[in-house]
């Protein structure tokens, strides 16, 4: 009997393969965010993140970024792609794209899961209230609270939703790939910058990226049963005539 009911287990982990990485890409994410946490309310993340950050800087010279001028330009420009005023062009864009297509629910999944994770990521702030990095540091401007990085949180939630409403439109396996691949790559650019210039602890920038993961992952799988539990609702024989 055991060995019958795991093999449908894998049965379905076979078929809903989706789901099954959605799950546990939630899992994971809450459990490094929490482990995370954890460290940093008892201040065990202090020495790595000072570690991280002058690593950054030209030695004794904090305000010093190292690398070449046009990475700094970069990596400002980067970062910009995971501020409120870049992310909600995009998602503005993508929900009329998503609108003049009729797709109701791929459209309402990124307006919430964006909503969602503008709330969860300021809720957070507030608990924590985590100091940013001297201003010594800073290479940009930034404002509240550190813990955890928004930028990093919402670039996360907004282009891995992105990666993967675009992969259920592709057919190729390929193309899946990449779009997914895109957004975790966008999102790690983004965090990655938010240390770089020195606005972000790297542990903030770590829990952003597993709550934003997370975070999209959820909004997808729970689109994901309401779709589902809707095509179980309809009618599977022919419509009777009048």
């Amino acid at each position: 009997m055991i060995r019958i009911a795991f093999r449908g287990l894998l049965d379905t982990a076979r078929r809903e393969l989706g789901a099954t990485a959605a799950l546990l890409v939630v899992a994971f994410g809450a459990w490094g965010f929490l482990s995370i946490a954890e460290e940093v309310a008892e201040g065990e993340t202090r020495a790595l993140d000072m570690a991280v950050l002058r690593a950054l800087r030209v030695d004794g010279l904090p305000d010093q970024l190292i690398g070449p001028k046009w990475l700094h330009l970069a990596a400002i420009d980067i970062t910009a792609m995971g501020s409120v005023a870049v992310l909600t062009l995009v998602i503005a864009l993508a929900f009329a794209l998503l609108a003049s297509l009729r797709r109701w629910t791929e459209a309402l999944l990124l307006l919430a899961g964006a909503g969602g994770g503008l709330v969860i990521s300021q809720t957070l702030k507030l608990v924590f209230g985590r100091e940013r990095p001297d201003l010594a540091y800073r290479a940009v401007e930034a404002v509240n609270a550190s813990f955890p990085s928004g930028h990093a949180m919402l670039s996360a939630v907004v282009f891995l939703t992105l990666g993967v409403l675009a992969a259920r439109f592709a057919d190729r396996r390929r193309v899946k790939v990449l779009a997914v691949g895109a957004g975790v790559f966008v999102s790690l650019l983004v965090g990655a910058s938010r240390v770089y210039l020195g606005v972000h602890w790297a542990s903030d920038v770590l829990a952003g990226w597993c709550v934003g993961a997370a975070w999209a992952m959820a909004c997808w799988f729970a689109a994901f049963l309401a779709q589902r539990k809707l095509e179980g609702a309809r009618p599977s024989g022919p419509t009777p005539s009048a």
